[in-house]
């Protein structure tokens, strides 16, 4: 051993030693034998090259090295201090919700903090599980929710996923948009009738690619159109803004943000649903994410969130692991 591999109980036992002059004393304050103390030090001098104490049979005194190595051992043993109180308990479990407004990963969060009181669960809105899910894989973010067929199977194997529901998906229409007549307003809009439309879903979005892919399956064959990419937009206020500048539908679930001078409608005939699940990477144990995961199942058992009505659509993804039994 050299003096860059010294345990912290050796510079405890320097400093008790140092602080009562005794060695019978020391080793009573650290509830070890007065050898096995003696044995500390003296293995605590080999690795420092050097005498800490002089000892007689009636006094033991600091020598100039030992009193050099007082202000750094306490320093040492500080930090070491720090270090236990930082993992002493379960640290806040960080959880992306996609958007900060109603959700159903909102309804999951606040089902988890009721089921663990004392567990620390920290929202976060990193908007998209592309990019939240690669935050997951890399030890940043703990836990996300989304569309977890939609990501690059190499970041999907580096994760554990939980279904948890089957979302309904809306469009947001602005007011004064065709589709947003008076007397339909707020209700049932077939797909059929977007056929012509360019709807807005994340495309040019990094963070959303999981989302664009969803989309593009839904439209396909059906006359709808991707629009293009639009600024990337930040908060309520902002993307009701670009939203009404761009005047495309934005495809959005059902539960999403009731927004001011827009009309949310449920999309029907058939009903798309969105499979959401929740991910964390693999091997990661927490017991906000044990509180969660029981969240999830006694939602989804309670609201039936994993039931497919007759006549729904799904990605084909989703329908492959319903045929498998998933």
């Amino acid at each position: 051993m050299n003096a860059r591999d010294v345990e912290p109980r050796l510079l405890r036992s320097f400093l008790v030693v140092a602080e009562e002059l005794h060695f019978t004393r020391a080793a009573a304050r650290l509830y070890i034998a007065q050898q096995a103390l003696s044995r500390d030090v003296r293995r605590l001098e080999e690795a420092l090259g050097a005498a800490l104490f002089v000892r007689t049979t009636r006094t033991v005194e600091l020598t100039a090295d030992g009193e050099r190595l007082l202000a750094p051992a306490r320093r040492v043993l500080a930090a070491y201090e720090e270090l236990a109180g930082v993992f002493a308990g379960p640290r806040p479990l960080l959880v992306d919700l996609n958007t900060d407004g109603p959700s159903t990963a909102r309804t999951v969060l606040e089902r988890a903090r009721e089921l663990a009181p004392d567990c620390e669960l920290m929202a976060r809105f990193e908007s998209g599980l592309t990019h939240a899910a690669a935050e997951v894989a890399a030890g940043r973010l703990d836990v996300a929710f989304g569309y977890v067929d939609g990501l690059e199977p190499a970041l999907r194997a580096r994760l554990d996923h939980a279904p948890v529901r089957y979302e309904p998906l809306a469009v947001l229409l602005p007011d004064g948009h065709p589709l947003a007549g008076e007397q339909q307003h707020g209700g049932p809009l077939p797909v059929g009738a977007l056929a012509g439309e360019r709807v807005y879903a994340g495309a040019g979005n990094p963070r959303t690619l999981e989302w664009t892919r969803l989309a593009r399956e839904l439209f396909e064959g059906r006359g709808i159109a991707l629009a293009p990419p639009a600024p990337v937009a930040v908060g309520k206020d902002e993307f009701r803004r670009v939203m009404v500048k761009t005047r495309n539908p934005v495809l959005a679930t059902v539960d999403f943000v009731d927004m001011p001078g827009c009309v949310k409608r449920p999309l029907t005939d058939p009903v798309p649903l969105s499979p959401l699940s929740m991910v964390w990477r693999k091997g990661f144990r927490h017991p906000g994410l044990d509180a969660l995961r029981r969240a999830v199942a006694h939602l989804a058992d309670g609201r039936g969130w994993l039931d497919v009505p007759t006549g729904s659509w799904l990605p084909a993804a989703a329908l492959t692991g319903l045929s498998n039994g998933g």
